[in-house]
């Protein structure tokens, strides 16, 4: 008996170990990404009065801590509310799959502001957030992949665009990008 007690346990870990690597992660918030596009547009308002480099690039990187600190409380509030456990195995490799990514944009937003090439920044964050999005997404529902491949394509073409565009970029990306598919977020997938 107690030999088909262990083998049952057994394969009732195997059986929820395997339903958890299989679920999509779903806590993504779209009320929060509206929240992050709207204070990125106005970043994008705030970002042209700056006079020097430093100083627009400064903007920029409080918009980046506000959208992590939106993003972040957005997501444990929708966890809460969908009871999804923010630590289970999908979302764990969610966020996982988010931090190389953006990692490597902290990295090159370092290298690239000590180059004295701010202007290449847009580009760059764009793209590398958009492959964090893109990557993260694999383990959440289609509109999350769609999202980050727009951001792919934005970051791509910003990359190749004059540098005065960049400000505009980082609007249509972070702004209007994350409000639409917050939007869609939103209604199709609980808030």
């Amino acid at each position: 008996m107690r030999r088909l007690d262990s083998h049952a346990e057994h394969n009732l870990r195997f059986i929820r170990a395997t339903m958890e690597r299989a679920t999509s992660f779903t806590a993504v918030p779209g009320r929060g990404g509206v929240a992050i596009g709207v204070t990125a547009l106005a970043a994008a308002a705030l970002s042209p009065l700056a006079r020097t480099p430093g100083e627009w690039l400064a903007i920029w990187l409080a918009e980046a801590c506000v959208a992590i600190a939106i993003g972040l409380w957005a997501m444990a509030r929708k966890a809460r509310r969908t009871s999804t456990d923010l630590f289970s195995g999908s979302a764990r490799r969610f966020l996982l799959m988010l931090i190389p990514p953006l990692g490597a944009g902290a990295l090159l937003t370092l290298a690239l502001e000590r180059a004295g090439l701010v202007s290449l920044l847009p580009g760059v964050w764009l793209l590398l957030y958009g492959t964090a999005v893109v990557t993260g997404g694999a383990l959440s529902v289609r509109t999350i992949l769609v999202m980050g491949a727009l951001f792919m394509l934005l970051g791509a073409a910003a990359l190749f665009s004059p540098a005065s565009w960049g400000t505009a970029y980082l609007a249509a990306g972070f702004g209007a990008l994350q409000i639409g598919f917050g939007i869609a977020i939103a209604r199709r997938h609980g808030g």
